[in-house]
């Protein structure tokens, strides 16, 4: 007989977030309907949108809002994509134009209907906001591309400024939550990067409380610094709806720190923990630290 399912935990305070949708995000919603984009903020319902709308920061997502992967954390929709949008890389630069911004994040749905994966489109974007936002610092997040060396070079060879792939969770829990990824495939998507281009700021990114344990999350951490990974992320799962994977447990926020220091231990040059934390939050002052420290 099937063991009864485990009782839901309780949302701590200091896992509770204000209203994601602050007034003084509108502008910024008003600007992204009118150039008719994407952003990871919203589709992934990130806890920390209101907070980067009213700065008048954004994640642009790439290749529409359709994924062809289901992870059961993401709360993007899964579905048979459109074609790519030739016209989205200059309304993206517009955008960040019309922004002010210094610092873009660009990310993608997956796209394993295309031949490259969208790589192609991620340099196009790379090469639209270079060219319409002089000294512009642009940070891509990319899918695994099923491992494939030429879309990964396609990427780096638009030389971004931080190139980032998500580990996300530990090896065990792969099949259970993120069934059409692979560990070591995204492990050797970071490896390679750095390979193909040394001088290269990577970054990589952990979630906790999917079901994981320390000892695991410690052998995570090992496995991204012997991959030469720059920068290390690590924030708390939170459930986007009750269709997604519960949360197996809260970490408190001197949890957090203990990851961080445990991390810096291990020789990760920058480290940014906590419960809210996100791989793109604050992304412009963590790359600024990361600078700093090159510097």
């Amino acid at each position: 007989m099937a063991s009864p399912p485990a009782p839901l935990l309780r949302l701590p305070e200091w896992a509770r977030k204000g209203d994601p949708l602050a007034r003084h995000a509108r502008p910024l919603r008003v600007l992204l309907r009118d150039e008719k984009l994407v952003t990871v903020c919203e589709e992934a319902r990130c806890p920390n949108l209101g907070e980067c709308f009213s700065r008048g920061t954004a994640t642009f997502m790439l290749g529409g809002d359709r994924c062809t992967r289901r992870c059961d954390y993401c709360s993007v929709s899964t579905a048979k994509p459109l074609p790519l949008d030739p016209d989205e890389p200059a309304r993206v630069a517009a955008a960040s134009a019309r922004m002010g911004l210094r610092y873009v994040v660009l990310t993608a749905v997956a796209r394993d209907d295309l031949k490259d994966g969208g790589a192609g489109h991620f340099a196009a974007t790379l090469v639209a906001l270079r060219e319409r936002v002089p000294g512009v610092l642009v940070e891509v997040l990319t899918p695994d591309f099923r491992g494939d060396e030429a879309s990964l070079r396609a990427v780096l060879d638009a030389a971004p400024d931080v190139f980032n792939h998500n580990i996300e969770t530990v090896p065990r829990l792969f099949p259970e939550v993120r069934r059409q990824g692979d560990y070591a495939l995204s492990l050797s998507l970071l490896r390679r990067a750095k390979a193909l281009r040394p001088s290269q700021v990577t970054k990589s990114g952990l979630m906790v409380g999917l079901g994981e344990d320390d000892d695991e999350v410690m052998a995570v951490l090992r496995d991204l610094r012997a991959a030469a990974v720059d920068v290390l992320t690590i924030g708390q799962y939170l459930r986007p709806t009750r269709d997604h994977a519960p949360v197996a447990r809260y970490v408190p926020p001197e949890g957090f720190v203990e990851w961080q220091r445990r991390a810096l231990e291990l020789g990760f040059p920058t480290v940014y923990s906590g419960v809210f934390v996100r791989s793109s939050f604050n992304a412009f002052e963590v790359h600024a630290g990361v600078e700093g420290a090159r510097g």
